[in-house]
């Protein structure tokens, strides 16, 4: 007769196969069906684009490339500031011909214009009377002012929070923003940009400590960005030099 410790040894490697069969089982079953369920993936996923807005799915593709401005705050940091200050004046400059000359009828700034600009423009900044910057002017004039005003721990979150509040107040606020509470801007996108300022903030808690200061910098931020329109600022260039000044005054 077994004893009940053999008998639960005997039962524990009963469970063991039949988990190790079972797990085989849908293995298999999952590599024989591997181009049905590739295909339902991708019938999902057209599901999900096509249900979009074309609106939003512009404003994440414009989003997108706005936070692939992340490599600048990234640079300040690693590199020495000479070549940090260099590279943003080369890209500037270039960046500010082309805009000019794609304004004036230029064919070769118009063709370049379009290869770099042409998706992410909305309807309205296509064709205007005069000759208005894009957001990566600003967003460069941004990194080269505050590479050479801020220290760069405070030049690195200052633009990761432009970079990243941004595009979370955006998404949101065009995804669920249903309470206006300053013409279109939402409270829930204000909330959106307010909460992501924080957690920037508080990942570069290494390089800067976090504290009230802090905070009170995400909140001038945040006011910054809810009103940008009554500074007649860009919000690229209104909520770095904003946040930057506050970590820099109150530390």
């Amino acid at each position: 007769m077994p004893n009940l410790k053999t008998c639960k040894i005997r039962q524990s490697l009963y469970a063991l196969i039949k988990q190790k069969l079972y797990g085989t089982t849908l293995m298999s079953r999952l590599l024989q069906n591997k181009d049905k369920i590739v295909e339902k993936m991708h019938e999902y996923r057209t599901t999900i684009e096509t249900n979009m807005p074309k609106s939003y799915r512009q404003e994440v593709y414009r989003k997108t490339i706005h936070l692939s401005s992340l490599w600048i705050p990234t640079l300040i940091y690693f590199a020495p500031t000479w070549i940090s200050l260099l590279v943003f004046s080369v890209l500037l400059a270039g960046d500010v011909l082309i805009e000019y000359g794609n304004f004036r009828r230029w064919k070769w700034a118009r063709i370049s214009f379009c290869q770099i600009f042409g998706k992410s423009l909305r309807n309205e900044e296509r064709s205007r009377a005069r000759f208005v910057p894009s957001g990566g002017i600003y967003v460069l004039s941004s990194a080269l002012m505050c590479t050479i005003f801020f220290i760069k721990p405070i030049a690195v979150i200052a633009l990761t929070v432009m970079l990243v509040s941004d595009t979370m107040a955006a998404l949101v606020g065009k995804a669920i923003g249903q309470r206006k509470i300053y013409k279109q801007k939402s409270l829930e996108g204000t909330n959106a940009f307010f909460l992501s300022a924080l957690i920037v903030n508080m990942m570069f808690e290494p390089i800067f400590h976090f504290t009230y200061v802090s905070v009170i910098a995400c909140a001038a931020a945040t006011i910054v960005e809810l009103f940008e329109d009554q500074l007649e600022l860009d919000d690229n260039l209104a909520i770095p030099l904003s946040i930057g000044a506050v970590l820099t005054l109150l530390t």
